[in-house]
């Protein structure tokens, strides 16, 4: 009989709602920038509900990375969005 493993689970820093890590979006900064989860250092996660939610998103990027520029958040968000779509 195979065993059945548990997902982890994950926060997202928008809603603070816990769900399966597999179904968040894994982000982090690097000095103040945002960028898709490269393997080192700190990361969060975003569950795909908030991403739909710009207000709620933006105030929490801007809390986690530490700077205010809302413009370059949202860019980036919908950048990394997209790329992630068509992976």
């Amino acid at each position: 009989m195979a065993k059945i493993f548990k997902q982890p689970l994950r926060m997202c820093i928008s809603c603070r709602e816990r769900d399966e890590q597999s179904k968040l979006l894994r982000l982090q900064c690097i000095n103040g920038l945002l960028e898709s989860f490269s393997g080192n250092g700190r990361s969060f996660y975003i569950c795909k509900n908030c991403i739909l939610i710009e207000k709620k998103v933006l105030k929490a990027l801007m809390r986690q990375c530490k700077s205010g520029d809302r413009n370059k958040f949202t860019n980036k968000l919908k950048e990394i969005i997209t790329d992630d779509r068509k992976s």
